[in-house]
């Protein structure tokens, strides 16, 4: 019954023709990914607007430095003055400044009220716990028909590519993908519970403006609400050992439809669940691909 469902669920899908993408670094890039969550979208917002606040500052500053090194230098100035002060430049390099740093706080503090305080409800609870060095998922059961998902999530082993079906690098890159993905629908708001049974880890979803320490004996709460589909790629962003810089993260965001199929599944057979979902999505990509 419930492949049954799982099949007409990704037939569903496929009539949608949606295509899902890969977020995760690229060669030289100097800006944030791309937002997939409203927070993140803030967070890119936020930075562009400093920008025309740091930008005017520092090339004010640079000129002023080149400006009195020039003019006041011993050989143009031999008789230095003696001005103690000026009261009209010490009113402005007072106000002034206080009147940046308004203007920088007030929307940085809006934003970071954002940040722990989601705009509804949490329809799902999701707890993450960093361990040396991967990662233990535990979904929360809402109602007794969904049952509890618990897996762990290991950076994918190069040997391991074909047997998962994971050997396209340019949708699973090495270093970031993982065996198992943590899957989530979209435009659903997640709460997140991250925590450590060792050491101190973070989990770190740039694509999400996610970042929040695991800490042991410590139940930190943040949330996500992911706007788009797709395959998002994050890392444990707290040095915790030898094989730290091996801790990757991976969210898949589906379509609700494909998201009950897969925890529905997932709660018997978690790799049955998982090469479904990836038919289903591969299904989807191939009916775009043709125009339909």
């Amino acid at each position: 019954m419930k492949k049954f469902l799982f099949g007409a669920s990704t037939a569903a899908a496929a009539m949608a023709a949606t295509v899902a993408l890969a977020d995760q670094p690229v060669n030289w890039q100097l800006g944030f990914q791309e937002a997939a969550t409203p927070i993140m979208e803030q967070i890119r917002w936020f930075e562009q607007y400093t920008l025309w606040f740091i930008v005017p500052i520092t090339l004010f500053v640079s000129a002023l430095l080149v400006w009195v090194i020039i003019r006041y230098r011993a050989s143009a100035n031999p008789v230095p003055s003696r001005t103690s002060h000026n009261t009209l430049i010490e009113v402005i390099w007072t106000v002034g400044p206080v009147v940046i740093l308004l203007a920088l706080a007030v929307p940085s503090f809006q934003l970071l009220t954002a940040q722990y305080n989601p705009d509804e409800e949490p329809t799902m609870t999701i707890k993450a716990t960093g361990m040396q060095w991967y990662w233990d998922y535990e979904y929360q059961a809402d109602t007794e028909e969904e049952g509890t998902v618990n897996f762990s999530s290991i950076m994918l082993r190069e040997g391991d590519r074909a047997g998962l079906g994971r050997e396209n690098l340019a949708e699973y890159p090495r270093l970031l993908a993982v065996d198992n993905d943590i899957v989530v629908p979209v435009d659903t708001t997640v709460r997140l519970l991250v925590t450590s049974g060792d050491v101190i880890h973070a989990f770190a979803m740039p694509s999400f403006g996610v970042k929040v320490d695991a800490v042991p004996g410590r139940l930190n709460e943040t949330w996500f609400r992911a706007t788009r589909e797709g395959l998002f790629y994050g890392q444990c962003s707290e040095l915790c050992g030898k094989d730290h810089a091996f801790m990757p993260i991976a969210i898949r965001v589906v379509s609700q439809e494909l998201y009950d199929s897969w925890r529905a599944a997932a709660a018997e057979n978690l790799g049955n669940a998982n090469r479904e979902l990836m038919a289903a999505l591969e299904g989807n990509q191939e009916v775009a691909d043709a125009g339909n």
